[in-house]
């Protein structure tokens, strides 16, 4: 698995591919890769409109609370990095060119950053949010939609600005008879963007996702030696940890091979660059995974939501039962019917020699001495 050479202009001083390798040699990774991202899109999609979908129900429930909230927005960007980022990557691996036009070249890294950066951001918004750790805010009785809205605002103001330099130097490059996406930092910026490139990563990966992970271990440290019950331990808090350690492990790659192509290094290996970007979106995947089975909340509306697909199913199924009988009950009916008349008739009708008996008897006066049994007479003569 190899690319092709590209001989970089000699104003270049950073030069890289954009929205995926390209001019890849090989068949197994053109028909593998975007195999593989669409697997990741499709489960990952699911997974994370399902997870709006439970807190759009607490929120109608007014169940909602500050670290929903925020997981919502989380559970968003994760949505718009699978749907609208990896297939890119997905269509630039099967056509190992560029053939989506100028624009989604300029966009497709920028819009990418934008998310990465904006979730870890937020990971480190919920460090301040309340949760279920003495805060009440299961109950959402301290849930402050005013906070969240402005918080949410500045991260993604922020998210979107960091980014830039990855929109304004991608760029069209003519190859022979194939057209290329390439990140190409001329020489009279060199010396900003060497700056820009290690500024960047820090300030929008490794300093929020240590503050992140040390905020939440020491919360759980102080939990498990203050409250060594496991009814005033939160779990939020350890979904919250889970939810960041998975989203630091999954990027450090990214993030490493990034920052070290920017800085104008040898290129790593592209098996390694593939793997990082698997990666990438396999976190984006994996975080409604960990919220479902790990948070309480999310799971009993999961179930919820489940059992209310169930019970409209089961609603269809007594309807086509009773359309399925209705053809028969006519005959049910006229049978029913044939049966109660048949009984009736048997009822009223008597053996003839019994009916004379009881007719003799009805029509003998009292007075009239014919009684066939003389001690009858006897006896009321006594």
């Amino acid at each position: 698995m190899e690319v092709m050479a590209i001989d970089r202009p000699a104003n270049i001083t950073s030069f890289d591919f954009v929205g995926g390798v390209q001019l890849l040699q090989g068949e197994d990774v053109r028909r593998a890769m975007p195999v593989v991202l669409i697997g990741i899109c499709v489960s990952g999609a699911v997974g994370n409109l399902l997870l709006l979908l439970i807190f759009i129900r607490d929120f109608r429930n007014k169940k909602g609370s500050e670290v929903k909230a925020l997981l919502s927005s989380l559970a968003g960007t994760d949505l718009a990095i699978l749907l609208l980022c990896a297939p890119v990557r997905a269509v630039t691996y099967y056509k190992q060119t560029w053939t989506l036009g100028s624009f989604v070249c300029s966009t497709t890294d920028w819009f990418q950053h934008s998310c990465v950066v904006a979730k870890s951001l937020v990971f480190a918004a919920t460090t301040r949010a309340k949760h279920t750790l003495g805060s009440g805010a299961s109950t959402g009785s301290c849930y402050s939609p005013m906070w969240i809205h402005g918080a949410l605002m500045f991260i993604w103001v922020v998210a979107m600005m960091f980014p830039i330099p990855q929109l304004l130097f991608a760029s069209l490059l003519q190859y022979d008879t194939d057209t290329v996406c390439v990140f190409d930092v001329p020489v009279c910026a060199s010396a900003f963007m060497n700056l820009f490139y290690k500024i960047y990563p820090t300030a929008t990966f490794v300093v929020p996702v240590i503050f992140t992970l040390a905020f939440y271990t020491k919360t759980l440290y102080t939990a498990v030696n203050h409250a060594p019950s496991a009814h005033h331990l939160s779990k939020v808090t350890l979904v919250l940890l889970c939810l960041s350690g998975a989203h630091g492990f999954l990027l450090l790659p990214e993030w490493a091979t990034f920052t070290w192509t920017r800085l104008g290094y040898n290129n790593p290996p592209v098996g390694l660059i593939i793997s990082t970007q698997v990666l990438l979106y396999a976190s984006s995947a994996l975080s409604p995974l960990i919220i479902m089975t790990m948070y309480d909340d999310v799971r009993t509306g999961l179930i919820a939501i489940c059992s209310l697909g169930t019970c409209r199913r089961a609603k269809r199924a007594p309807e086509d039962t009773c359309a399925k009988t209705e053809g028969n009950g006519a005959e049910v009916g006229s049978a029913n019917a044939l049966v109660s008349a048949v009984s009736n008739e048997k009822s009223t009708a008597l053996i003839p020699d019994v009916e004379h008996f009881w007719t003799g008897r009805r029509n003998t006066c009292a007075e009239v001495q014919n009684d066939p049994v003389p001690w009858e007479t006897e006896a009321k003569m006594l």
